[in-house]
This record gives C-alpha cells, structure tokens and sequence, in this order.
C-alpha cells in the first residue's frame, strides 16, 4: 500500500510563493469545474479546502495527516485520515474527484487511477495535477517518478473514456525566478560530478534535498525579495500544454 507523502507540502511561507501561488490556481480552476459530491485525495496544508468545498454539495477530504481542525469546520466537510489506494468508498460515490500533486508520490499509480475511475459515477470527472517532468531542475527524491504529458495521457486513457491535458504556465515575472531557481540548482549539483542525485537510493536522498531546497529558496528570498514576493497567482495560467508548462492539469472523464 502507498501513502501520500507529505514531506514536501507547499506552504503560505513567503520563500515558497513561487510554488503556494501556482498550488492556489489549481485548486480555483478546479472550482469552476466541480459540483455536487466531491472527494480530494491529498489535503495537504489544506488551504484548498475554503475555495473548493463551497462549490460542492458534499465535500470530503482525505489524507495521511490531519489538517488544521480549523479548515475543517465547513458544514459540507468531511475529512478521513487514510493512505491511498484503495479508496475507503463504495462504487460510484462521487461526482468529481480532485487530487493536486499527489499522483507522483503513488507507487501503483495505475492502481491508483482504477480506484478513482471506480469511486466516480458515470460521466464524473477526474480533475488532476502534477509536475511536468522535463521542467524539473534536479531529482526530487520524494517522488515515485514524475510524468510527461503523453505518459500521463496514456495512464488516464487506459481507464477514462475522455482526457484533456492542459499545463500550468506562468508569465516573464515566474520565468525570472525559474532561471534564478535554476542557477542556484546548477551551483548546488556542480558538487555532485558522480551524479549521485540519480545513483543513490531515494531515501538517503531525502533529508539533503529537503536541506537545499529550502536553503535554496531562501536564499532567492534574501537576495531578491521583491521578485519572490510580487508574484501572484495570476502570473500563471491553465492552458493548452506546452513544453514550458510547469505542471500538468489534466480533466478526466468517466
């Protein structure tokens, strides 16, 4: 059984803006999408919860952690602490599901998409967010395996009878930061000529990626403050895919 890795969650920290604001549009793109009985796989932080679960009817929220009990006050919301998959729900239980960045920590991923196909009703939609592979810098250690877009593509049309893929993109403002990000990366990996990044067994990988990365981000906090904490969600956007699109934001229907 695979859990929701939650090691790495996307924080209102000022040093992970760049991630929080694109981490915020999926959760408003999705709003505009769902409605009546909606399950999200992966909380996180859970500060999805207050844009998403008033456009339900019935909201649940599943995680291996426990939220703050503050979000979870909403009338319409239910949470379940789990790990995933299997789904803790009957055949055809949902309208809509929703799940952000969580695919890639799944090991059974084909697995995991059967259980969400089962939990739908008929004509219910998959809504689904997930790194680009080629935008990323470095290994992330946390991660399974990260997708292309015509892998992705093919895991959700082996169960779902209609795929939409479109990506997240952002403006010349996120752009500037990404280069920034990425020469801090390529200062960082210079140190590791054996390439052991990609040699080593994740786990011996995680506590010194987690390390970096922070030191990483605040360092472009420190030295550029105003560009980490100018951009805003509305520097990205949800369209069709291309190869500089930060994440995936796929639209499955059963």
């Amino acid at each position: 059984m695979a859990t929701i890795n939650t090691a790495e969650r996307v924080s209102a920290e000022l040093s992970d803006n760049f991630v929080f604001q694109r981490s915020r549009l999926a959760y408003h793109a999705a709003a505009e999408r769902i409605a009546g009985e909606v399950l999200e796989i992966g909380t996180g932080t859970g500060y999805g919860i207050r844009v998403v679960a008033p456009r339900a009817a019935h909201f649940v929220t599943i995680d291996k952690h426990v939220p703050d009990r503050e979000l979870l006050q909403l009338p319409n919301v239910e949470f379940r602490q789990c790990t995933v998959p299997p789904l803790p729900f009957a055949d055809e239980s949902f309208d809509c599901v929703i799940t952000f960045q969580v695919i890639e920590h799944i090991r059974c991923d084909a697995d995991f998409a059967a259980e969400i196909h089962r939990v739908l009703r008929p004509g219910g939609k998959l809504i689904l967010t997930t790194p680009n592979a080629p935008m990323s810098l470095t290994r992330n250690p946390w991660h399974v395996r990260e997708y292309t877009a015509g892998e992705l593509r093919r895991l959700l049309e082996s169960r779902f009878r209609e795929v939409e893929v479109l990506g997240v993109e952002g403006n010349a403002r996120v752009m500037e930061y990404y280069e920034e990000n990425r020469r801090g990366v390529e200062r960082i990996t210079r140190f590791d000529p054996l390439d052991l990044q990609h040699r080593l067994p994740a786990w011996m990988l995680r506590l010194p990626y987690d390390l970096l990365n922070r030191l990483n981000r605040r360092r472009i906090l420190r030295e550029n403050t105003s560009l980490t904490a100018s951009i805003r969600m509305e520097d990205y956007r949800i369209g069709p895919f291309g190869e500089q699109c930060f994440d995936l934001f796929c639209v499955a229907t059963k």
